[in-house]
């Protein structure tokens, strides 16, 4: 049902966003990043990617740019195909990129059994947008970049435009009124 969507630019931005390549090698060119702990504990490298799949390293470990780039097209390949899975309606691809970027950051296994996912398979797309911002802690406690996350996957869920990914609605445009001459 959703076999032709991949995450879009749109999505990968929004990920990446909120994924920085943390903890560069100072000194170094080309840059280089080094394996950190996220604020939840885990250990993380690149753009925002775990030993809980794909390509394995430990505290020591320094990747170049192409590394981080590199493993974040093998993690959203890996999420994108798991809501392809666990989704069983359509989708449009503002809601695909948020699933994803959610699955991404708090786990296949938690999408799988949470009610958003039950949401949105029951087609209530409206009630869905409303379960993100109740993922919003890390390590037991709510973290303002997670607050911030789920606000603004919320809103590329809907379709409404965070450009600057600060969980708020972009402003729109003022119409621009010439002046008579």
């Amino acid at each position: 049902m959703n076999e032709q969507l991949h995450l879009s630019k749109q999505g990968a931005a929004l990920v990446q966003a909120f994924e920085n390549c943390l903890q560069p090698v100072s000194g170094i060119t080309p840059k280089r990043f080094r394996a950190y702990r996220c604020p939840a504990g885990v250990l993380t490298i690149g753009w925002g990617h775990t030993n809980d799949h794909g390509r394995r390293f430990d505290e020591g470990t320094v990747w170049t740019q192409a590394d981080c780039d590199f493993a974040f097209a093998e993690d959203m390949a890996h999420f994108e195909a798991a809501v392809r899975r666990l989704v069983t309606v359509a989708l449009k691809q503002e809601q695909f990129d948020a699933l994803v970027s959610f699955a991404y950051n708090c786990g296949e296994g938690n999408l799988e059994k949470s009610t958003l996912l039950r949401k949105v398979n029951a087609g209530d797309f409206a009630a869905a947008a409303l379960e993100f911002p109740r993922w919003n802690r890390g390590g037991g406690r709510v973290l303002a970049g997670l607050v911030r996350r789920r606000a603004s996957e919320a809103l590329l869920f809907q379709g409404i435009a965070d450009n600057n990914y600060d969980g708020k609605p972009d402003e729109p445009m003022a119409q621009r009124v010439d002046s008579p001459m």
